[in-house]
């Protein structure tokens, strides 16, 4: 379990971006003997081999063929990105002699919890050589910025609530009047700064993960919305045994601002890698469609746990815990792909896997959030289940979640892509069933 949750943490340090979050899947990939695919190259896959792809180095779909070739696939999906701020093409900006940084939200956040705390800056560079563009990961990794609060004194009315701006409240300093953001940028990344053509830029907690808790029973860290997730299904797809299915891991980019992108959940990314696998395996008409329609995808993504001082946010019979165990999560307006049949099926693995699931819904006054499940079933449907863990403070700059959690997970999902989920006609399916091929 230790292994699980320093693995975790030393993960999330190493991820300051979704740029970063990918590479690092990438590495663990590679090492784990998976090629890297190019997707304006055509793909030359052969059974039993092992493949990744990436779109805008921000997406990573990763899958291995069985050695009978193609078969159902058996998918976890998750997001690489998190609430936070992008800085803005034209970034820098002059105050009361100081340098500050021009930034706008990306996403959902609580506002208020970057204030008054270091910061740096991390994301992609565009740098421009000989050859034409290129892309170029970069980390600043020191403090290097910071939003300060208005003091009480100016605001007295601060204890009881305040609107913050984004464009008034929100702009961090990074240095004295005449500080220039790029050159610090460009010197991480050891480029000329005059090289640099473009980029996606974006401010970062620089707190490390860490455990708290009398007994270390919490983790608190940064971007655990959703890099938990991401981590864990890593994790599991490198420990799952062959299996007869297709085994699959997606991490899609821009799940915070709706996944409506080239990368996100919304898009081409998933149904086009299914064509491309069926494709090269040379398989007969109506075999993808097929293979599809006895798929099962579980839909990674944290959830809420129940707040300490605010019960009354929660519905009563329905909420769940930190270290409670794998949450299952439903939604009558299907801003969760769960159904009666998905979430039978994955409860019943984790039960077989000896691993605690919890049920969330919200109360029916509280309207919750979405997540991807849904979106990309609408470009390759199949069965589905919501789950995630539990959560306090999501997309605070910091968030806590119980640490025993995590090693649930990836036995939860070790166990699905390890489980034969047997789809025998619609509405049934028999678990450890091999469907015939």
């Amino acid at each position: 379990m230790m292994d699980a949750i320093r693995g975790l943490m030393d993960f999330i340090d190493g991820a300051p971006t979704a740029f970063h979050a990918v590479a690092r899947i990438g590495e663990a990939l590679e090492a784990a003997g998976y090629i890297r695919l190019e997707e304006r190259e055509p793909w030359r896959l052969a059974p039993g081999g092992r493949y990744y792809v990436t779109r805008n180095r921000s997406s990573v779909i990763a899958f291995r063929i069985p050695e009978s070739g193609l078969a159902p696939f058996q998918i976890v999906a998750s997001h690489s990105d998190s609430p936070c701020f992008k800085l803005k093409p034209n970034a820098g900006k002059t105050a009361q002699g100081l340098a500050l940084l021009n930034v706008e939200k990306y996403g959902g956040m609580l506002m208020s919890s970057w204030l008054d705390r270091p910061l740096s800056v991390a994301g992609r560079l565009i740098v421009e050589g000989e050859e034409g563009f290129e892309t170029r990961l970069v980390d600043v990794a020191r403090n290097l910025a910071l939003i300060p609060n208005l003091p009480i004194h100016f605001n007295r009315a601060a204890n009881d609530g305040v609107a913050l701006n984004p464009q008034v409240d929100m702009l961090p300093i990074v240095g004295a009047e005449g500080a220039d953001i790029m050159e610090a940028v460009a010197e991480s990344a050891g480029v000329r700064r005059a090289s640099i053509a473009g980029g996606d830029l974006f401010l970062y907690n620089r707190d490390r993960a860490t455990l708290l808790g009398v007994s270390d029973e919490f983790i608190a860290a940064p971007r655990l919305d959703d890099l938990a997730c991401a981590y864990a299904s890593l994790r599991a797809l490198l420990a799952a045994k062959p299996s007869k299915h297709i085994d699959m891991l997606c991490v899609f980019d821009n799940e915070e601002v709706g996944s409506g992108t080239k990368q996100g959940a919304d898009s081409t990314l998933l149904i086009e890698a299914l064509r491309r696998i069926a494709l090269a395996l040379n398989a007969q008409p109506q075999a993808l469609e097929a293979a599809v329609a006895g798929s099962f995808m579980v839909s990674a993504d944290n959830a809420h746990a129940a707040h300490p001082n605010h019960p009354e946010k929660y519905d009563e019979q329905n909420r769940v815990y930190m270290n409670g165990g794998v949450v299952v999560k439903s939604n009558a307006n299907q801003k969760y792909t769960s159904d009666g049949l998905s979430a039978a099926v994955f409860e019943r693995i984790c039960a077989k896997a000896g691993v605690p699931t919890q049920r969330f819904a919200n109360r029916s006054d509280i309207a919750g959030g979405s997540t991807l499940g849904n979106i990309s079933n609408a470009h390759a449907s199949m069965n589905a289940v919501d789950i995630g863990l539990a959560q306090l403070a999501m997309h605070s700059a910091c968030e806590t979640m119980g640490a025993r959690d995590v090693q649930y997970l990836i036995d939860a999902l070790t166990a699905f892509h390890e489980t034969e989920i047997g789809i025998l006609r619609d509405g049934s399916v028999r678990l450890g069933y091999a469907p015939l091929r």
